[in-house]
Order: C-alpha cells, then sequence, then structure tokens
C-alpha cells in the first residue's frame, strides 16, 4: 500500500470517524440488510457510502448522490459479507501476530513505525482499533481469492506459445483501461437480460453525455473495483482478443467502447493511455526454491507453521532441501525439489518477495506467511539480467493468469452471492 493509499484510507476513516447522523438514532440502526445470519445496519452502509465518496473524491471525482451510490455500495457490502463468511466457515483468518507484521510492513512502507502510524491516527481522530480491523479485512479477502481462485491458477507454456504465435504478438502496444460491468446471473431469463441490458445502456447514454467515466462506474458498475473507478490497469495487446485490440486502436485516450456482450455480463471499457512495450528491460533476478504447506479447513494455521518449523529443523540438521521438499511440499514444485528457477523481483506474492530479497544466498529462511500457506525459502544465486528477450514472454504469462484470475473471480463471487440468503431492505418504508 503505497504513502497515497495510506493517506486515503486515513482520510476516510476520518470521515467516517467524524460523521454525525443526520437522521435520528432508529433511522440508523434501520436494518437495510440480511446476509445469511448477518445483518447490515443502515448505518454500516452510510459509513461505507461516506468512504466511497472520499475515495472518489481522492480522485477528483464527483461522485454520485448519495441515493445512487447507496444501492451500488450496499450490493457490495452484500457480495462482500458473503466472502467474509464464506472465509470463516473454512478457517481463512487472519491472527493478531500476522495482522502486527502486516501493519508494521505498512507503516515501514510511509517511512513510519508503528508508533508513528498510531500517532499519525490519533492526530486525525482515528481509532487505531478500526483502522486494525479494516486491515484485518483487507488481508482476509486476499487471502480468501488466492485461496479460492489464485492457487487453482495455471497458465501452461502452450497458451503463451499459442498467443506469440498470433497476429497480434506483433503488437508491443499496452493500454491502460478502465470497465463498467452489468453482470448478469449464471440463471438470468429473457426479462432479467432485457433490464440489465437497459441498465448498461443507460451507462453508456451518461458517458456519451460527458459524465466521467470514474462517476458512471461507481454508479452502475457491478465489479469489485466500481465504486472505486473501474481502473483495471495495463495490459499488454498480446493477451487481448485481436478484435478488441482493433476496437482499442480505433480509440484516443479518454474515449470509451460501446457496450459490449461477455459471459460475465455487459461491459463497457475506457482507454486512458497508451504506450509502446519495446523498451528494454534490466531486472534483478534470485535462483529461488521453497517448501509450502497449505492451510485449510483440516489444517490450522498453527499446525501448518509447526509442520514447517519441523521440516526446517531438519534441514538445518542435515537433511537436503531438496529432498524435503519431494516429500512434504504441497506446492507444485515438489517434483522438482521445489526450484521455482529464476524469480523476477516483483513476480511473486508481498510476503514471499520480502522475505525472498533480505535472504543472504545459500540460507534457508525462517517460516513465511503467505496467502498460500506456510513457506521456507532458499535462494541459490542472485543476478541482474537483461531480459528484454524473455519479457513478453513473462508478461504475456502474467497477463494471461490476471485474466484467468479476473473471470474465475468474479464467476466464483457471483455464484457465491446467488446463493447465499439475501433479503434486500434498502427501499422499505
Amino acid at each position: 500500500m503505497k504513502k497515497t493509499l495510506l493517506a486515503l484510507l486515513i482520510a476516510t476513516l476520518v470521515q467516517t470517524t467524524h460523521a454525525a447522523p443526520a437522521n435520528p438514532v432508529n433511522e440508523m440502526d434501520r436494518i437495510v440488510a440480511v446476509v445469511n445470519k448477518t445483518v447490515i445496519t443502515n448505518l454500516d452502509l452510510q459509513n461505507r457510502i461516506d468512504a466511497v465518496i472520499q475515495q472518489l473524491k481522492g480522485q477528483n471525482v464527483t461522485p454520485p448522490s448519495r441515493d445512487v451510490l447507496a444501492h451500488q455500495v450496499l450490493e457490495q457490502m452484500i457480495t462482500e459479507q458473503t466472502q467474509l463468511e464464506y472465509a470463516n466457515s473454512n478457517g481463512i483468518r487472519v491472527d493478531d501476530h500476522d495482522l502486527d507484521l502486516a501493519i508494521a510492513d505498512l507503516a515501514k512502507q510511509n517511512k513510519l513505525d508503528v508508533k508513528g502510524l498510531q500517532a499519525q491516527l490519533a492526530k486525525e481522530g482515528v481509532p487505531f482499533a478500526r483502522f486494525r480491523e479494516e486491515i484485518r479485512r483487507e488481508i482476509i479477502l486476499a487471502r480468501l481469492k488466492n485461496n479460492e481462485i489464485g492457487s487453482r491458477i495455471n497458465v501452461t507454456d502452450s497458451e503463451v506459445d499459442q498467443v506469440l504465435k498470433s497476429a497480434q504478438s506483433a503488437n508491443r502496444n499496452e493500454y491502460h483501461l478502465a470497465t463498467i460491468l452489468v453482470s448478469t446471473p449464471e440463471r438470468a431469463d429473457a426479462k432479467q437480460l432485457d433490464n440489465l441490458a437497459a441498465k448498461a445502456s443507460k451507462a453508456l447514454a451518461e458517458l456519451n453525455d460527458k459524465q466521467p467515466f470514474a462517476k458512471v462506474a461507481a454508479t452502475y458498475s457491478d465489479a469489485p473495483n466500481g465504486i472505486k473507478g473501474g481502473d483495471l490497469g495495463w495490459r499488454p495487446a498480446a493477451t487481448l482478443p485481436q478484435e478488441f485490440v482493433s476496437l482499442l486502436d480505433s480509440l484516443n485516450p479518454g474515449q470509451h467502447t460501446g457496450v459490449i456482450r461477455t459471459p460475465q455480463g455487459f461491459m463497457i471499457f475506457q482507454l486512458i493511455e497508451k504506450r509502446g512495450g519495446n523498451q528494454p528491460l534490466v531486472v534483478e533476478q534470485y535462483h529461488t526454491s521453497h517448501i509450502l504447506i497449505r492451510t485449510n479447513e483440516a489444517v490450522s494455521d498453527t499446525d501448518a507453521k509447526n509442520r514447517i518449523l519441523q521440516i526446517r529443523d531438519r534441514i538445518l540438521r542435515g537433511a537436503k532441501f531438496a529432498e524435503m521438499a519431494k516429500l512434504y511440499s504441497e506446492d507444485g514444485s515438489n517434483v522438482k525439489g521445489g526450484d521455482l528457477g529464476w524469480v523476477n523481483k516483483g513476480d511473486m506474492v508481498p510476503e514471499f518477495e520480502k522475505a525472498m530479497l533480505a535472504l543472504p544466498v545459500g540460507t534457508v529462511s525462517e517460516p513465511v506467511r503467505s496467502p498460500f500457506g506456510w513457506h521456507l525459502i532458499l535462494v541459490d544465486a542472485k543476478r541482474n539480467q537483461d531480459v528484454s528477450a524473455d519479457r513478453e514472454r513473462q508478461t504475456i504469462k502474467q497477463q494471461l493468469r490476471l485474466r484467468k484470475l479476473d473471470q474465475a473471480y468474479l464467476d466464483w463471487v457471483r455464484q457465491l452471492r446467488d446463493s447465499a440468503f439475501v433479503e434486500q431492505r434498502l427501499d422499505d418504508k
């Protein structure tokens, strides 16, 4: 989390901490949704709306009205609650120790220590306990996405080869995109589809009327990033369908597409920026091996850590790292003795990478917790490498994985939301 994001989070918490409800107390206590056995109150909703407004203002976007935001934000809160309940029932939690480490790391990234962060929060009037729980929630949702979806996503060399052989591989352009998604249920009938298509058309009409894309996304998009403006980041041409690349190349930065029908629903894309991708690239690389013990409903976090400690002890007493990986690692690299090959800086999840970067060559790490479980890491060698020739292949592989992950995650969240008991009471008098 960058410093600007930390400042935005603090500003958001300030906004919701200091907000005084204009409505009577009983109105703020009113239940606006029931999700399985959990209730969402109007106070919860209004606090989250305040947070969204603060985020949009931080992007210099005039937010939609509170009434418009209420339905979008409540739907996001409902979807989020189904995920949090699923995470809890499947043993995905963040204990206080891991939370302390995450907050200390966040403070360090922002050139503070924890006491300095606490002082900054106190100065802004934000309770530290509330800040902690916000970070805990973000980590749980990230771990859930990685555990349920990320661990199953794989991109084969043949898939990368197929892209490289295709016509669009000659296009080295990269596109910074934003999107609006009007999601369609799996078993939607014709009337539902017509209504959702009309919603997407209404969003398009507002864009054509020169409304800011981020504002329209916050009003209409069902994507997880919708109420934050819909930013998708940079995507290389080689990982996008050729017909879509042709469409993007017909746009100028700031322009948007029409409504596009996809398996996830009705989508509108905006081209924010376009750039070439031919620059040389020198990166730090680490020849890395690891051993992974996963956590799940059958293996607690404590049990997994104890197992990895036992394996580490055997290695320190003379056992070969590769042999221990073959015997005990629960990652696909176990058949290679845990060998991940040369890893670029930026390739791994933050917790793994932080330990890898600090590890002396030839030294076995202490146990490292990541969203996948507990690791032991061994760095055999380090080098600075000109990877210009490999960059396109690595970029394609990363982006194909990201596209698969995004699509699978949206489908999974939609199924989870559809299977939950939800009673929406926002419009009840």
